[in-house]
């Protein structure tokens, strides 16, 4: 008896998705689905329904590595309002007055941004979608619950000031994975004394990959419009998603063990390094990891 085959296309790749405000991340991924036709596909790094931006998401084989999308750098355009505060952090919550801004002005801004310059702990927001005993946080605060947060450490590589008129701080932040851009212009509205909350946000930056090399969906609407080439035509090959890493070439040999499942011998990595994977005809098959036995063993591979 035969399998069935499974529902769409078989393609694989990494879209570059840039994503609208007022959608969930996951909204957003089974939409390019359909488009795609794809059988299989999933998002990283996903961003809230109000912010905007680069949402990388991977077809068929390239969702195995997804989860190793997430380590890199973002960076973001926010606008803030300060003098006010808001429940969620931003303008899709409870929105009240907090503090005068009298006395804040462009320089009294720019003479505490390099406090939130660095390596800082930030209180993830209650308005998350990090979990607790299984149940997000979100979840919890939407029936009024608030929970003790432990501080997490984040990196903010730069903050580069944008602008202050009408009471809307504009920033643009290069920040390691985790940041919480929300919190951080909370802590700043703090900082002055007058609160704060975010009124738009969009992710411009993604890895090595910028802003415009994204794709809106009325873009690929099109592109579709015109043929299926040209609408592929827009996939990156999940390792171009990985910079960061190593890569080795396999010959025939190790190429069937790393498909099999098996370790192969390659010194000259330290232990736990992850590694991209190139079979015999120089084809990107995913990601190894090396031990102490200077060995490569296959964490996830394509089949």
């Amino acid at each position: 008896m035969s399998k069935r085959n499974p529902k769409g296309r078989d393609i694989n790749g990494v879209l570059l998705l840039d994503k609208a405000s007022g959608y969930s991340s996951n909204s957003a991924l089974q939409d390019i689905k359909r488009l795609f036709d794809a059988n299989k596909a999933g998002h990283t790094g996903s961003l809230d329904p109000l912010a905007s931006g680069l949402l990388p998401i991977c077809l068929g084989q390239a969702t195995k590595v997804a989860q190793f999308l997430l380590n890199g750098d973002k960076r973001y355009f926010v606008r803030g309002k300060l003098g006010q505060i808001s429940d969620t952090g931003d303008s899709d919550g409870e929105v009240v007055d907090f503090g005068s801004i009298k006395e804040v002005n462009e320089q009294t801004i720019k003479n505490i941004l390099p406090d939130f310059v660095g390596n800082i702990n930030q209180i993830p927001p209650m308005y998350s979608a990090l979990k607790r005993n299984g149940t997000p946080l979100y979840k919890l605060a939407r029936k009024g619950i608030e929970v003790d947060r432990d501080p997490r450490p984040v990196v903010i590589h730069e903050i580069k000031f944008k602008g202050f008129e009408e009471e809307i701080l504009s920033l643009e932040v290069s920040c390691s994975k985790g940041t919480y851009i929300r919190t951080l212009i909370e802590d700043i509205g703090k900082s002055l004394g007058c609160g704060g909350h975010v009124v738009e946000l969009r992710r411009i930056g993604f890895t090595h990959f910028d802003i415009s090399k994204g794709y809106t969906y009325e873009d690929l609407m099109s592109l579709k419009n015109e043929n299926l080439n040209a609408l592929d035509s827009t996939l990156l090959s999940a390792d171009e998603m990985l910079p960061s890493l190593k890569g080795i070439y396999l010959d025939e040999e190790q190429t069937i063990d790393i498909r099999h499942g098996r370790k192969v011998q390659f010194s000259g990595f330290d232990v736990g390094q992850k590694i991209k994977l190139y079979d015999d005809n120089k084809k990107f098959i995913g990601i190894g990891e090396s031990n102490v036995l200077s060995e490569i063993w296959p964490k996830r591979v394509f089949v």
